[in-house]
């Protein structure tokens, strides 16, 4: 037997993508016997997204897409640790830390170096642009 999709009728006339659950036409989302888990599913979903933004917003972190902001997590991190009784697991975290720590100083230093050296290689390029000379074609 093929699981057919969702029957459901969206409000701009297309049926819902999603698969039908197991005997019956519509999804999870759109089965009235589940409108309550569904809602309560829903509300879950947007506390989740507000609890996110606001530790996002309380420890200023804005994701780890950067080399500043992976700095910024482990700084936090580090802190938040400090602040832990003194033990073992305490010390390897930070340790941890400082380790990662040290890999991305080491990154951000290749990339202001690869940096100059593309901006030293540009600037040689156009030099070698402007004193360039052309043979005359005798025109």
């Amino acid at each position: 037997m093929v699981n057919r999709g969702c029957s459901f009728e969206m409000p701009d006339g297309l049926l819902c993508q999603a698969p039908a659950m197991r005997g019956k036409t519509v999804c999870y989302w759109h089965d009235p016997e589940r409108a309550e888990d569904v809602a309560d599913a829903r509300r879950l979903g947007g506390l989740h997204r507000r609890k996110a933004a606001s530790v996002a917003t309380i420890y200023d972190f804005a994701g780890l897409r950067s080399i500043e902001g992976a700095q910024r997590l482990l700084e936090t991190a580090a802190l938040e640790t400090f602040a832990l009784e003194n033990s073992v697991p305490r010390n390897r975290t930070l340790i941890s830390a400082a380790a990662g720590a040290a890999k991305l100083i080491e990154v951000g230093d290749h990339e202001e170096r690869i940096r100059a050296l593309e901006a030293l290689g540009q600037a040689r390029i156009d030099s070698a642009k402007d004193t360039a000379t052309f043979p005359d074609t005798g025109s």
